[in-house]
């Protein structure tokens, strides 16, 4: 069994040292906690405890990690799949699992949140709704000292693998789809989070639409946010053909906007979420099976454990139409 003088020898430091990097102790140089995390990621070294808490049956404990910063009690079917679909894949790859919500890590530092996920056991994440700007989880991943698994941010290196749908495609598809079924030259684009992965993607996609087809695109931000988009179509959607939305959610509060306006404009969204079903007009939209994404996940993960390597992984998806008969139970 690898112990704490190993790591030190390894490493090139003291025993105390060691100990020191592995309790949080201030006054601990960047380069010195490098060594010691590193020797102890090569080593595979577990604290007593941490080693305690794995002694069971189960290959390993993984952690979770759900982005709440844009639930609202209408998207909350989104983190419910995820969680489903993660405990249920888990339970049958023997993997015990926690979950973590961002604002438990937030203004924490790398070696805060290292702590953190050592004290808890865990071995592996699952990282859904990453962001451009989350730096500390950026560095968590580069630093390599635990197996990971990103959920639409394609985030890849040697123990870190990435899976999404082909976002932009998707975006193009769905948009083209609506296009084509209706007459229209002109489009007003609502986009989401202007530093989320798959937003820059799908707006690869709409934009290559309106290049093809000779389009007039107008593209505003609307953060994912019903009430934003509802807005947004308020302002622009009298002037434009089609409204293409990066969300249900925002698709929901177009299509209500213009209901309210009594003028008819296509609306499509993206996620396929059941509350689509009740929005007041048929929609076109991109499902995601978001339970099927997070067994893929924890499958993706355990390969990792097992000593795979990082790898990007890209999933199917469908085109629908959701309406009310298609919620109903």
């Amino acid at each position: 069994m690898v112990s704490i003088k190993d790591v030190a020898k390894q490493a090139g430091v003291a025993i105390s040292t060691v100990s020191k990097v592995l309790n949080g102790y201030p006054n601990v140089s960047e380069e010195t906690k490098k060594k010691v995390n590193q020797a102890v990621e090569e080593l595979n070294f577990m604290p007593n405890t941490v080693a305690a808490a794995l002694s069971s049956k189960q290959s390993g404990r993984v952690a979770l990690l759900l982005n709440l910063g844009n639930v609202s009690q209408a998207v909350d079917e989104i983190n419910m799949q995820y969680i489903s679909g993660t405990i249920g894949r888990a339970v049958e790859l023997n993997l015990d699992v926690i979950t973590i919500f961002d604002s438990m890590l937030k203004n924490k530092s790398l070696d805060e949140v290292v702590r953190y996920l050592r004290s808890q056991s865990i071995t592996g994440l699952i990282i859904f709704g990453m962001s451009k700007e989350d730096k500390v989880l950026h560095r968590l991943i580069d630093a390599q000292l635990f197996k990971i698994v990103t959920v639409d941010a394609p985030l890849v290196n040697a123990v870190s693998s990435a899976i999404w749908i082909d976002q932009a495609a998707a975006q193009y598809d769905v948009a083209r789809k609506t296009l084509k079924e209706n007459e229209g030259n002109s489009i007003l684009y609502l986009a989401g989070k202007k530093n989320g992965y798959v937003s820059g993607e799908r707006i690869k996609g709409i934009k290559r639409l309106a290049e093809e087809e000779g389009l007039s695109l107008l593209v505003r931000n609307g953060e994912f946010s019903e009430r934003l988009a509802r807005e947004l179509t308020f302002r622009y959607a009298k002037k434009k053909h089609i409204v293409v939305c990066a969300s249900d959610l925002m698709a929901i509060g177009a299509m209500r906007a213009l209901m309210d306006m009594d003028i008819f404009r296509p609306v499509c969204g993206f996620d396929g979420i059941t509350l689509m079903g009740y929005a007041g007009q048929q929609m076109n939209t991109v499902k995601q099976d978001f339970g099927r994404i997070a067994s893929e996940a924890v499958t993706e993960l355990k390969r990792l454990l097992d000593g795979g390597e990082g790898r990007q992984i890209v999933l199917d998806y469908e085109l629908v139409q959701m309406k009310y008969d298609d919620v109903l139970i």
